[in-house]
């Protein structure tokens, strides 16, 4: 991978980074490699330390020298594509609870209302603490908003998070409200380390853009990206690609 051969040094400075690049570009690898050496807690059905796809990346973790300015063991690394795992995992957690619930009942039908309150507590207080965090019924919600709940209840100051591709979950409305999020998150001191192909999470005020489409990865502006220009090009004149589009297919 062209890009992750030429690395050498890139400075993370900034509270938000911007990592783009076309498709197999590097730009995720090298966030996954980031969340695996930095140790963060992953939001998904698998860690990355143990996520059997990702042994390429723990190589490439171990090569990583990092230095910190101030080093933090809040946040989370997320990739969007690890979301559904995350849902289903509360899901039957949830329904474990549920299933002891009525276990207890069962085998402490005899016993004192005291008794089996006792033995119900911690199954109680597990889903409780499901539903003030993530809601009565988390899969009423459509994706995009039960992906901003969670990154809403999982914020905390001074954290470092590491997102792959969030805006596969988001419409471009949701997008916008992310992009509140971003600067709550940023106002509370935290980090935010982004692979996107969104040109709406790309317009991050402040962020510093880094481009694995070049070489050696590079910073770049907004106005220089490819994606931006294509899609801006695009919403002026739709009937020119697709015209292109459904000529060359007949």
């Amino acid at each position: 991978m062209p890009s992750i051969s030429t690395l050498d040094r890139i400075e993370l400075d900034t509270q938000v980074t911007l990592l783009v690049g076309e498709n197999g570009s590097g730009k995720s690898t090298f966030l996954e490699s980031l969340a695996i050496a930095t140790a963060l807690p992953a939001v998904g059905s698998v860690r990355p330390s143990a996520d059997p796809t990702l042994e390429p990346q723990r190589r490439l973790a171990r090569r990583l020298a990092l230095t910190w300015r101030g080093r933090t063991h809040r946040g989370f690394f997320l990739r969007a594509e690890d979301f559904f795992g995350f849902q289903k995992r509360i899901a039957e957690q949830r329904t474990e609870h549920e299933s002891e619930l009525r276990r207890i009942d069962q085998e402490l039908a005899g016993a004192s209302d005291y008794a089996r309150t006792l033995a119900k507590g911690p199954h109680r207080a597990s889903i409780g603490a499901m539903i003030d965090r993530y809601g009565e019924d988390p899969d009423a919600r459509s994706h995009g908003e039960a992906f901003l709940n969670l990154f809403a209840q999982r914020l905390v100051p001074n954290g470092l998070y590491l997102l792959d591709e969030p805006e596969a979950a988001l419409s471009p409305q949701s997008q916008l409200a992310f992009l509140k999020m971003v600067r709550n998150a940023v106002d509370s001191g935290s980090q935010l380390l982004i692979a996107t192909h969104s040109p709406i999470l790309m317009a991050v005020p402040g962020a510093r853009i880094l481009s694995f489409d070049e070489l050696p990865v590079r910073p770049v502006s907004y106005e220089e990206l490819d994606s931006v220009a294509l899609v801006r090009d695009f919403l002026n004149a739709p009937e020119r690609y697709l015209r292109m589009i459904w000529e060359n297919e007949a």
